[in-house]
This record gives C-alpha cells, structure tokens and sequence, in this order.
C-alpha cells in the first residue's frame, strides 16, 4: 500500500484511540463523582440520625436520673433503666463514628478521580509533545511511523492508568462489616 494512503488510516485510528480513551476516563471520572455524592449524601443522613438519636437517649437518661433523684430511692429498675440508656448511647456514638468513616471512602474516590484527570493529562501531554516534534515537512513514511508510535504509546498509557486506577474503594471495621464499592 503506498504511503500516502496510510497516513489516513493511522490518523483516524490515533484520534479514535485518544476520543475513545478520553470518552472511557471521564466517564469513569463521571461515575467516581456520582457515587462520591451518594457517600456523602449517605454519610450525613446517617450521622444526623444518629446525632439526633444521641440526643433522645441522652435527654431519656437525664430524665430517668431527675425521676431517680427526686424520688430520693435508688429503685433496682431505675438504676438498670439507666445503665440500659448508656448502653443506647454507645450504640448511637458508635453508628455516628461509622457514619463519619464514610469520610474515608469518599477521600478514595476523590483521589482516584483526581488520578484519573492527571492520567488523561498525561496521555494527552503526550500526543502534544509528539506532534510538537512533527515536522511539517516530514515525509508521508516518517509522518506514518510516528503516527504509529503515537497510537501504542496513548494504549500503554491508558492501559497502565486503567490498571493503576481499577481498585476498590474500601472501608473495613464499621459495624455492618467491611465494605468495598466497585
């Protein structure tokens, strides 16, 4: 096949790779953000529930303790209601604490998206220099063969940008047990 006709069909190929490669990774970059939304939207309907329910135990408790007080016995029932309500609101700290280790898996999915947006740069850095380095004057050959290099070089790097970014996002120790998203 003479030259000429393959600088076309390296050309197109190239700016397929880069458009599809791109399209994939802010696609992704689009999905991090929407599930980081859905932590975060999770984590604070959580942690208000259990603010709140801090609240009731412990007005629930000083209430009991006034009842208890005021009465000046010390009732076998009153004292076990009150231990029972410091039991409540252990419960309802440790559900606020496993609302805020959402936090943390939040934090990896940002990173991850703001890994992903670097890795793109790069891939795109790398078609900029390259055809900085074009030379107009450059045969159809030389034009081809650089062509080529370029289009291997944008699917390593995407290749190893997928393979570095692919890892789950994971929260261990809350108190339904571990967690691990996509």
């Amino acid at each position: 096949m003479p030259m000429k006709k393959q600088l076309a069909p390296q050309v197109r190929r190239l700016l397929t790779e880069v458009a599809g490669q791109g399209r994939q990774h802010l696609s992704e970059v689009e999905t991090d953000l929407v599930q980081t939304t859905v932590l975060l939207d999770e984590a604070i309907e959580k942690l208000g529930a259990s603010f709140m329910a801090i609240h009731a135990a412990v007005c629930a408790q000083q209430e009991a303790v006034n009842q208890l007080l005021s009465s000046g016995a010390q009732a076998q029932e009153d004292v076990a209601r009150i231990k029972h309500m410091s039991g409540e609101i252990g419960r309802h700290v440790n559900s606020a604490v496993t609302g805020l280790q959402f936090q943390d898996m939040t934090s990896q999915l940002i990173g991850r998206t703001v890994r992903r947006v670097t890795g793109l740069r790069e891939v795109v850095g790398v078609l900029d220099t390259a055809s900085a380095g074009m030379q107009a004057e450059a045969d159809v050959g030389e034009v081809v063969e650089m062509l080529r290099i370029l289009n291997e070089v944008v699917v390593t790097q995407s290749a190893k940008l997928e393979g570095l970014l692919w890892k789950p996002v994971q929260q261990t120790h809350m108190e339904s047990g571990d967690i691990e998203l996509f």
